[in-house]
């Protein structure tokens, strides 16, 4: 097979090495199994994939899709003798239509490469994760990533129009189109968008474009409680206000950011929690937007609410947001997890996982959307003790319980990989399990796409 393989990619399309392969077993989340890969290959054309999907077909050797290796559940994890297909070689733009408002892309293109680019014909691809600036559109897709903006413009799927999806058989699938509207058939295109790489590799993603928004107006208020975060949260969202972004940070994140910045948020000692609100409709509708945010703080219980539409401002204040996971590295090892729970549960979430941090004796900080409820508490603790590791796997599973308890889910953007099977069993239950598994079937019949991530397909 890797005759084969060499035969179609040539020798710089396969390694085999083990001190390379090494750096293709893992994603970025310390807690997922991972095993040692047969080869990675790298293909750059669409035929490639085919090659390789029927090279491994024929010898029963499982697949892993892998972008750029920069997601948090283990989706990308390398299996014992599998193949780890990378695609940052496929990094093409293919077309970029400003009448349509669309692109055509390739998987290895990288996100922030992306808008850099729609940019310059005065459009705007909305999905942002924290890691835009090296993570991949397929990764993106494969995983239905999110990020800050989702408040207003939704998830990775929510601009995806149609993709090109290598199948188990090496056939090529096109689902969707390139009209605004279209309802033939089922919709194919959102099954395979989050499908982590378990029914076919993505090869190419027509994606919707928006205009190019309004330079950011950015509000900030400091509360001296979640509780009244959180009501202000309610307030903004009952109310119809529909912001840009909308994010939250809780003590321990403050305090650590302002730590590794050397820099103060204006928050003050006593902060519990800091709202960071902005707005894109334009000059004076993002004044009136922002005016009606800081008025929904004050009268929430905001002990200072500021508003500016100074775009440098602005940028700082998403920069310390950001700066989150680098900044809690000072302290020790990190371990993010990734729950949504309804945005009237926020604070009891943030609340719970301080209980939770008593009672394992680490330190957690809770970061996230605070616009669609997506939570990302990190837990933080020294890599080199066994037992701390074993008191931060412990406190991840309880935040998990915890979400779903307040009538959440256990992923919001980072996908379920191999680390958060049996919590997604939990969620969907027995006939929703069946139901992914028959799909499985049906799809990859002898379960060689990314076995044992998401669920067990047997």
């Amino acid at each position: 097979m890797i005759a084969e393989l060499r035969a179609a990619l040539g020798d710089t399309g396969v390694v085999t090495d083990p001190e390379v392969t090494a750096s293709y077993e893992r994603d970025m989340m310390p807690l997922a199994p991972y095993g040692s890969p047969l080869a990675v290959v790298l293909p750059r054309t669409v035929e490639e994939v085919q090659a390789v999907v029927r090279a491994c077909a024929r010898a029963r050797v499982p697949i892993v899709p892998r972008g750029a290796g920069s997601g948090l559940s283990g989706a990308a994890n390398a299996v014992d003798g599998c193949v780890v297909l990378v695609t940052t070689k496929m990094n093409a733009i293919l077309e970029i239509d400003p009448d349509d408002r669309l692109a055509v892309v390739e998987p290895g293109v990288v996100n922030l490469d992306l808008r850099a680019a729609v940019e310059k014909h005065g459009l705007f691809y909305p999905p942002d994760p924290s890691s835009y600036d090296w993570c991949t559109i397929g990764g993106n897709l494969s995983t239905n990533a999110g990020g800050l903006c989702c408040v207003k413009y939704g998830v990775t799927t929510d601009s995806v129009l149609g993709l090109e999806v290598v199948l188990a058989d090496g056939e090529v699938l096109r689902t969707g189109r390139r009209t605004v509207k279209g309802v033939a058939g089922y919709d194919l295109t959102k099954l395979f968008v989050g499908s982590e790489g378990t029914l076919g590799v993505i090869t190419k993603a027509t994606l919707a474009l928006r205009p190019l928004p309004q330079a950011p107006a950015t509000l900030v208020a400091a509360f001296s409680t979640t509780a009244a975060a959180g009501a202000a949260v309610s307030r903004v969202v009952r109310e119809g206000i529909v912001p840009s972004l909308m994010e939250i940070m809780d003590r321990s994140s403050i305090e650590a950011v302002e730590r590794y910045l050397r820099t103060e948020l204006g928050a003050g000692p006593g902060c519990a929690a800091l709202l960071i609100c902005q707005s894109d409709a334009g000059a004076e509708a993002g004044r009136r937007e922002l005016a009606a945010i800081e008025q929904v703080c004050a009268s929430s219980g905001a002990d200072l609410v500021h508003s500016t539409d100074d775009v440098s401002e602005g940028r700082d204040l998403l920069t310390a947001r950001r700066a989150v996971l680098p900044a809690l590295e000072v302290y020790g090892a990190w371990l993010t997890d990734d729950v949504c729970v309804p945005r009237t549960r926020i604070a009891e979430l943030i609340g719970g996982c301080e209980r939770i941090s008593a009672e394992v004796g680490l330190r957690i900080a809770v970061v996230g959307h605070a616009g669609d409820g997506n939570m990302h508490p990190t837990i933080v603790y020294d890599a080199a003790s066994e037992d701390e590791f074993a008191r931060a796997r412990r406190a991840f599973d309880e935040i998990l319980a915890l979400g779903l308890s307040l009538g959440g889910t256990v992923t919001g953007e980072h996908g379920v990989g191999k680390i958060k099977r049996e919590w997604l069993a939990r969620e969907i239950g027995p006939v929703g399990l069946r139901v992914h598994r028959e799909i499985k079937n049906a799809l990859d019949p002898h379960h060689l796409f990314n076995p044992g991530s998401m669920f067990d397909a047997r």
